[in-house]
């Protein structure tokens, strides 16, 4: 049985007031949730300070990105071993708007993955269509190929460690919401992509998210097919009460 697993990413907002206000408020309306995953991802400069709130906590953190050097002139990077050292247990990799905004494509989304877990930190790597590949019939093909791309050269023994994201383009940010068929659709192929890429006892395990406008009131639809195992909610994480009701309804 696969954990449910409900993230926020909060992508660029919040001051460290802001985000310390959010989290002690969330610390309040979720302390005691058992059985599903709970994980925040605040910009990097409150990664730290939200640390010190959440020990203690049943909610986890994550950073929104990272580098997959150590150390070095990368100026404006931040590491792996900067995000296990504030205390990070996930980073989110490969997200739409740093594939299409910031130009990143696969290969330099598998070389962080393979850095963060190096690093004892699990990769959310995300996947995901535009609105033009779907009309013209290619999101099966293009998604494949990206888990191709940002998955490469991990191993099975690293993949019970990843995390995967499905989050369709045209769904983030605009309101738009996938269809818990067309979502469950795209979840399976990815979990028949796992087994045959690195077998059934991986594929069984993998948990695999969804992300595109996901709200209090969809997120029981959603959970309710069988390879959606959770979600990467964008906008309904910056309120402590919609994203509350979102791991509520997401443990089933």
């Amino acid at each position: 049985m696969r954990r449910p697993f409900i993230a926020g990413n909060w992508k660029m907002h919040k001051t460290v007031p802001q985000a310390l206000e959010l989290v002690e408020e969330l610390r309040g309306l979720l302390e005691g949730e058992e059985g599903v995953e709970i994980v925040v991802a605040p910009p990097f400069t409150a990664l730290y300070p939200v640390a010190q709130v959440l020990k203690g906590s049943v909610i986890k953190l994550a950073a929104q990105d990272c580098f997959w050097e150590e150390e070095g002139a990368f100026t404006g990077e931040i590491s792996p071993v900067m995000l296990a050292d504030v205390g990070c247990a996930y980073c989110i990799v490969g997200h739409s708007e740093r594939r299409h905004i910031f130009g990143e494509g696969s290969r330099e989304v598998a070389r962080k993955a393979r850095a963060l877990l190096t690093h004892g930190i699990s990769p959310i790597v995300c996947v995901g269509e535009t609105l033009e590949e779907r009309e013209r019939g290619e999101a099966l093909k293009v998604v494949g190929e990206q888990m191709e791309g940002s998955l490469a050269g991990l191993s099975g023994e690293d993949m019970a460690r990843v995390i995967i994201a499905y989050e369709p383009v045209w769904a983030i940010g605009t309101g738009k919401t996938a269809t818990p068929q067309q979502a469950q659709e795209m979840h399976a192929f990815l979990r028949q992509w796992a087994w045959e890429k690195f077998g059934g006892d991986v594929a069984s395990t993998l948990t695999i998210l969804y992300g595109g406008s996901v709200k209090p009131g969809n997120i029981q639809g959603l959970m309710a097919m069988e390879d959606i195992d959770g979600a990467l909610v964008g906008g309904a994480s910056l309120r402590a009460s919609s994203f509350a009701q979102i791991v509520k309804g997401g443990k089933g």
